[in-house]
């Protein structure tokens, strides 16, 4: 287990991010269930701070409206007991 929250960066930009992600309405669909928290400190799989700081960041990430080019497919829980990722 992580020591921290996965520090994520939105980047408006495919080229410079790290992985392109698609969110979904359907769990069953996901390969993250991603819990979003207010605390860097907070901790576990799928659990993701977003910092408004790409230096900050251990992942940079960019939006895609198509699944088909998605690096990631995620779904956001508002439960953190739910939050978990599968490769």
């Amino acid at each position: 287990m992580n020591a921290y929250a996965a520090q994520i960066f939105v980047t408006d930009y495919a080229s410079e991010a790290q992985a392109k992600v698609f969110v979904t309405n359907y769990k069953s669909e996901a390969n993250c269930i991603v819990y979003e928290t207010k605390y860097q400190s907070d901790t576990g799989s799928g659990v993701w701070y977003f910092t408004n700081y790409k230096s900050d960041a251990r992942a940079v990430i960019y939006y895609t409206k198509y699944k088909s080019e998605a690096d990631l497919i995620i779904h956001f829980t508002n439960y953190k007991s739910e939050a978990r990722c599968r490769y």
